[in-house]
């Protein structure tokens, strides 16, 4: 009797294991996104709820808009203002080639916005708190003669978290192009909009899975401790 009972509790820990770590891989593949696409998502609803076309989100600007807070890194204020003004130039000598956007489709960028936060946030609060907090951002955001977007995020190490917006008017599939299709940059950190890459080290996703991983090997050597046979 005491030996079915012993068994029957290993069984209905090993479901609860199961469970947990299903649960787990659920959540973690609800934020397995690119926020920075989400925030290009969030800018065209924003656009379109005042009936204006929603725009092109293009690569080639979000990875210059990652370049852009890479560089402004460390230069956070306490009230959640980036404190680093890169020069105009930066934009075809360095952003660019680091992109590698090719020269003869870089066009004219209409506008950006940045913003800093000492934590991560989720898009939609980051559009509100960061980087939209007032009627300026806003008119940025609703410029007519803004055609493209792109995003960029990063996380500078035990530091604060930096987002950047860029616009442009170009047309789509000829402004901003990256040399074969992107596949050239060598992203280290952060994410931009329209990449297939992964959000990069610094973000809160490789956060996440280390907090997953350490709750499946807390279960494991406790069931170890437990249950020896399991």
């Amino acid at each position: 009797m005491m030996v079915a009972k012993k068994h029957y509790c290993c069984c209905e820990w090993k479901w609860i294991v199961l469970c947990q770590l299903f649960l787990a891989t659920v959540v973690c593949s609800s934020h397995n996104g690119n926020p920075a696409n989400d925030l290009v998502d969030i800018i065209n609803k924003n656009r379109t709820s005042q009936k204006l076309p929603q725009l092109n989100d293009n690569p080639g600007l979000g990875c210059m808009a990652l370049q852009y807070v890479e560089l402004c890194k460390g230069n956070c204020t306490s009230n959640g203002v980036v404190n680093c003004k890169p020069p105009e130039d930066d934009f075809t000598e360095v952003f660019g080639p680091n992109c590698g956007v090719e020269l003869p489709t870089f066009g004219t960028v209409t506008g950006h916005i940045v913003g800093c936060q000492p934590k991560y946030l989720e898009p939609s609060p980051a559009f509100s708190h960061v980087l939209v907090k007032d009627s300026k951002a806003l008119s940025i955001i609703r410029n007519k003669s803004h055609t493209e977007v792109g995003v960029g995020l990063v996380g500078a190490h035990k530091g604060s978290f930096f987002w950047c917006i860029l616009f442009s008017d170009g047309k789509t599939n000829s402004s901003f192009i990256l040399e074969d299709n992107g596949e050239g940059i060598k992203q280290k950190k952060g994410c931009f909009s329209g990449s297939t890459f992964p959000c990069s080290s610094g973000q809160r996703i490789p956060v996440f899975l280390n907090n997953v991983l350490a709750l499946v090997l807390l279960h494991i050597s406790l069931l170890q401790h437990w249950y020896p046979t399991w």
